[in-house]
């Protein structure tokens, strides 16, 4: 047969280039591929074929995966800094909630559900991995749209933006509730320093949002955040080493009760209380949000090697899960409130009491802050995609960048202004009272 092609030698390699040329404002050029080492007699070039259609399907190897992308060897994110990063979007404010969980369905059935959640997320994250390479998407929302269509994608943006707003306004409730305090419990800085405008709910978090906050929330890669991430999931660690040693000082001092092992079935309230379970266990291992910006960044990506990232995350998570969930309801028996945290505020019945429970409740304010900037980042970026579609990249937009400053700026001047005035309209408020009384008096 006359050809114009000759047969590929088995030690070379074949590069091919995106047939997209232009650049997307909105998306980076496309990635190179390698094809590696051909076989003489597997390679055959069928003469009606003019070069032009090319399979995609036929850049798998064995494993059923794409090939591996070349085009993201820059220094990105290497598995440690993955893994922190992923395991501090799982492990967030729903950790307090497990050893209620763990009340409800006792011991074996509570640590089953957390083991069963973990595999369950973990195989929806290779899925999803796997699937975004596929379509050669580059957030979460891409990957709906090439499998539901645009609807589907604005959906799921609304949703992001819905759950992770929501997440971080809990994050500064609890933050406020542990610091200054709540009307059922007495705040850290209320028990070191007393009552006064250090302890001032507004204030605090104020404080902490424009400090601690802002700085973090304004880094434009999430590999930034690999080292808070690490930070984080050690203040975590923490809590859990904190919470297993008190529970074994008890245990030797015979002070625990024996705890349930399986679900109680014998009244309706109880019955009740296992439909609590469902949300907190659905979202105990959510992060899909961030998997996308995770996988983006991490160095020479490939979908082996972000598999591996879920892998040892999801390990992580069920460990530190299932020691703070059967650790707190040790501790706490049929005492345990839904937020385990709310029973650190009292005399836990050994030597220490208070120093111990101040390192659980301040760690977990850290751990909180650190957690903050990490959703906040899909937060962003999904508000990015939706409102500014067409655009240049965040980081880019010059003229995005000055909106936000003027809105930043205007949110700062409103929010001085409805503080100063609270100050006078109290200040009003008290200087009639006092009047009020001298009238009265005289």
């Amino acid at each position: 047969m006359d050809s114009n092609y000759s047969p590929i030698r088995k030690n070379s390699y074949l590069e091919l280039q995106s047939q997209y040329d232009t650049e997307s404002p909105r998306f980076p050029p496309k990635s190179r591929v390698n094809l590696n080492k051909f076989d003489d007699e597997n390679f055959n070039v069928n003469e009606e074929d003019d070069g032009d259609d090319f399979d995609d399907n036929l850049n798998f190897h064995s494993g059923g995966y794409p090939l591996d992308v070349e085009g993201s060897t820059h220094n990105g994110s290497g598995i440690s800094g993955a893994v922190f990063n992923l395991t501090t979007t799982i492990i967030g404010a729903g950790i307090m909630a497990l050893p209620a969980t763990m009340k409800v369905l006792g011991v074996v059935w509570g640590f089953i559900l957390i083991v069963l959640m973990g595999i369950l997320s973990e195989v929806s994250v290779e899925l999803l991995v796997r699937f975004s390479v596929l379509s050669k998407a580059s957030s979460y929302g891409e990957v709906v749209e090439y499998a539901l269509g645009r609807p589907a994608k604005i959906i799921s943006e609304i949703c992001i933006i819905v759950n992770n707003g929501g997440v971080l306004v809990v994050y500064l409730i609890i933050m406020g509730d542990v610091m200054s305090g709540s009307l059922h419990h007495i705040g850290v800085f209320d028990q070191w320093l007393g009552h006064g405008v250090w302890d001032h709910r507004k204030l605090l978090i104020l404080f902490m949002v424009v400090v601690f906050l802002a700085p973090l929330c304004a880094l434009e890669k999430i590999d930034s955040l690999s080292m808070t991430s690490a930070a984080s999931v050690a203040l975590a660690v923490v809590f859990v080493v904190v919470a297993c040693a008190i529970a074994f000082i008890k245990l030797l001092e015979g002070k625990l009760d024996s705890p349930r092992m399986t679900p109680d079935f014998g009244s309706k309230k109880a019955i009740l209380d296992l439909l609590v379970v469902i949300p907190i266990m659905t979202n105990a291992y959510v992060c899909h949000f961030n998997v996308q910006p995770i996988y983006n960044e991490l160095e020479g990506r490939s979908p082996q090697k972000m598999n591996r990232v879920g892998r040892i995350t999801t390990i992580l998570c069920i460990v530190v899960y299932s020691f703070t969930a059967i650790s707190g309801y040790l501790l706490f028996a049929k005492d345990t409130e839904s937020d385990v945290l709310t029973n650190f505020d009292k005399d836990l019945g050994i030597r220490y009491s208070s120093a111990l429970n101040y390192i659980v409740r301040v760690g977990y304010i850290f751990h909180l802050l650190l957690v903050f900037p990490v959703v906040h980042f899909s937060l962003r970026q999904t508000v990015d995609a939706l409102v500014f579609k067409g655009s240049a990249p965040l980081s880019e937009s010059r003229k995005k960048v000055g909106k936000r400053r003027g809105l930043s700026f205007a949110e700062k001047l409103l929010s001085w202004f409805m503080l100063v005035m609270a100050i006078a309209v109290s200040i009003v408020g008290i200087t009639g009272n006092i009047y009020s009384l001298n009238t009265k008096s005289e």
